[in-house]
């Protein structure tokens, strides 16, 4: 690693030991400003795990009210995974946006499934319940193998390549070893989803989100870590004052941290650059441009927060506003559980009376249920009323007490249910008089207390969900789009090759109906395309669809990203969404091939209404194109003229003899006629003859009277 590291802000070059004491500065300054909510996350912490530092058998004695609430609460704000929903904005027939859409949700269904989303919110959800604040963030990586020179890459990624920055742990710059460059191409990417620990979360001191500055995380890594990432030089020397400068740890953190070094992760969107800088180091490890070109710069969604005002970003925990009830609720179970160890037969005997204590000794033993004890002063023992010889301590206001405790803890517990919300029908109890509308009604009201935490928790995997996709169009090549996916789409290139072949063939084919009509002989029939090579063709390219997806304004006008509900578990939505699907086709086939039969000028009209009731169906999307196909052809059918109607096969045999009759009438009729033309042709020769042997003969006797 060089001793300075240039970002080019401007043509502006930023020295690391400058940038890395402002950023220490500014580390201090938001750990200040949110220390006050740290500590009191920790105590939370430690309360809801039952990891109070007076771990005594009496401390012990607690009402578990936070876990109890939490336990409550965790199912009903976040209970399954988030899937994507990627569609087109306006359900127009657009191939494009259509294919465009299904393959970015394909490929965000297979980067949640691999990023295990479930795990993440889950994690998330529990700082949001416990600390009113979760986050993530995102990242882009890339692995890369050896180009093999026989084979040309791949057209890259709209921003050149790979981007900068911390992507899979590789040299920003493409350098190999011994300086040379490294012909490689993008075996495989991913998006990766970290979530990050509430304490390990960072922004500038500001009043709303959008008024956020930076943002930082921490991120512990090895030795081996940051020598891949930033190189020997800046691991031995930046990062050891780094890991020097820690201080105020406790022995368990020490101890998880033992061996690695937190190092942070800082994007200043003031002045669009990124910083890595060792916790309590003077210098920067690396000052960079973003390694991402996303929308809102941020490589995480706004956190999820819970109760806030409008006067900072400091999120106020649930657990405070019912503490001092919950301390009540501990320090009543304490009183009730030390009363109750002293429910205890206590018996006080005289102890002088020889053979008659060892007697009620034997007799008030625990382990005996049964005894017969003999008294050998049965005289001393009666003197004294038998019973009258015992007496046993009084135990009625020790349980008056005990009942008056639990009463008031019963009371105190209500108490923290009108607070957070928590009410019977969300714990599930309920009376079996009442009816399903009563049920209904009670679980309305009882979960309208949770809506905003539900909403909140929707919108933040929402949030993930849209930042993952920004990343998924920006990046990935058109290979990984299609392999993820598993859609395959032609390139222009093929394309253009196949419609070269079609034109080749139709000019042979032309140039073959040319010699046969020449020669006397029938064409022969033009060629047809290949029901495969005429779905390929009329399937938009894959060069138009990752053209789409590159363009941000583009793609946000025609195609949305959003997430289905995370509240309501229902294992058969896909499968209930594709019945619907099948009983609207099914229902309006039925009514619309009877109206086509009767008007066949509305079956465009009823195939566009089809496909506008098809496009409201996520299960009708994939066959939308197939519908558009089928729709064409009807509509053509319809439009084009209809044929006579064929008589039936006896009325087709009469119509052939008849036929056959007439044909031959009409040769007969023909042969007369060429007759009669042959008779008239000699009678007119015939006469031609006479009248020329009469000419002939008047001129004879002429000349005879001349002469």
């Amino acid at each position: 690693m060089e001793d300075e590291t240039t970002a080019s802000e401007g043509g502006q070059r930023f020295d690391p030991a400058k940038v890395g004491a402002r950023w220490q500065q500014e580390l201090e300054r938001a750990q200040r400003y949110f220390k006050s909510w740290h500590d009191r996350c920790v105590k939370i912490e430690k309360i809801y795990l039952d990891q109070q530092s007076d771990q005594t058998s009496a401390a012990k004695r607690r009402f578990p009210m936070l876990w109890a609430n939490t336990s409550v609460l965790q199912p009903a704000v976040y209970a399954r995974v988030p899937q994507p929903v990627v569609e087109r904005r306006f359900k127009d027939a657009q191939p494009v946006a259509r294919i465009a859409s299904e393959l970015v949700e394909r490929n965000l269904a297979y980067t949640g499934d691999e990023a295990d989303i479930d795990s993440i919110m889950r994690a998330v959800r529990d700082d949001f319940l416990l600390c009113a604040r979760g986050t993530v963030w995102l990242r882009y990586e890339a692995d890369f193998e050896p180009l093999d020179m026989g084979v040309e890459p791949s057209a890259p990624p709209a921003n050149g390549g790979l981007p900068e920055g911390l992507l899979g742990g590789l040299p920003a710059d493409g350098m190999g070893e011994n300086g040379g460059a490294l012909p490689e191409v993008i075996a495989d990417e991913r998006v990766c989803i970290d979530y990050v620990h509430w304490s390990d979360f960072l922004h500038s001191p500001a009043r709303r989100w959008k008024d956020v500055t930076w943002v930082a995380r921490r991120v512990p890594m090895t030795d081996e870590e940051m020598e891949k990432r930033f190189g020997r030089d800046a691991m031995t020397s930046r990062a050891a004052e780094g890991a020097a400068g820690k201080k105020g740890e406790s022995q368990a953190e020490r101890a998880e941290n033992e061996g690695k070094t937190h190092i942070w992760e800082i994007w200043c969107k003031s002045e669009n650059y990124t910083v890595w800088i060792a916790d309590g180091a003077a210098v920067a490890l690396e000052v960079s441009e973003p390694p991402l070109d996303l929308t809102h710069f941020w490589p995480c969604p706004r956190p999820a927060y819970g109760t806030m005002s409008t006067s900072s970003l400091i999120p106020v925990p649930d657990y405070v506003y019912y503490q001092q009830q919950c301390d009540e609720i501990d320090l009543l179970t304490k009183r009730i559980n030390k009363l109750t160890d002293q429910l205890r037969l206590k018996i006080f005997y005289p102890s002088g009376d020889g053979a008659i204590s060892p007697a009620i000794e034997k007799a008030m033993r625990p382990e005996n249920d049964m005894v017969m004890v003999p008294i050998p002063e049965w005289a001393a023992f009666t003197d004294k009323g038998g019973s009258k010889a015992i007496v046993t301590l009084p135990i009625d206001e020790v349980q008056k007490v005990i009942v008056a405790c639990m009463a008031a803890r019963k009371q105190l517990i209500e108490d923290v249910y009108q607070i957070t919300g928590i009410s019977d029908i969300v714990r599930g109890d309920t009376q079996a008089s009442e009816t399903a509308t009563a049920q209904r009604i009670k679980s309305q009201w009882g979960s309208i207390r949770i809506r905003d935490r539900q909403a909140e928790l929707a919108r933040f995997a929402r949030d993930i969900i849209r930042l993952a996709g920004e990343i998924i169009c920006d990046q990935f090549q058109p290979e990984t789009l299609m392999l993820v996916s598993g859609i395959k789409l032609p390139t222009m290139a093929e394309k253009q090759q196949v419609q070269m072949q079609m034109q080749q063939m139709q000019m042979a084919a032309q140039q073959a109906a040319m010699r046969a009509q020449q020669m006397g002989q029938p064409s022969p029939p033009p060629p047809e395309m290949p029901p495969q090579l005429q779905q390929m063709m009329q399937a938009p390219t894959i060069d138009e669809v990752v053209q789409l997806l590159r363009n941000d304004s583009i793609r946000g006008f025609q195609i949305e990203i959003e997430t289905d509900s995370t509240i309501e578990p229902d294992e058969d939505a896909e499968k209930q969404r594709r019945m619907e699907f099948v009983q609207m086709v099914g229902g309006f086939m039925q009514q619309a091939g009877a109206m086509a039969q009767q008007s066949p000028m509305l079956v465009p009209v009823m195939v566009e209404t089809l496909l506008f009731a098809a496009r409201g169906f996520r299960a009708g999307r994939q066959l939308e194109s197939t519908l558009e196909q089928v729709g064409a052809q009807l509509s053509q059918s319809a439009s084009a003229p209809k044929p006579e109607p064929q008589p039936a096969p006896g009325e087709m045999i009469k119509l052939q003899t008849a036929q056959v009759k007439a044909g031959a009438e009409q040769r007969k009729a023909e042969l007369a006629v060429a007759e009669a033309e042959i008779e008239h042709r000699a009678t007119v020769e015939k006469a031609r003859g006479e009248m020329a042997a009469q000419a002939i003969d008047q001129m004879r006797s002429a000349q005879s009277l001349y002469q």
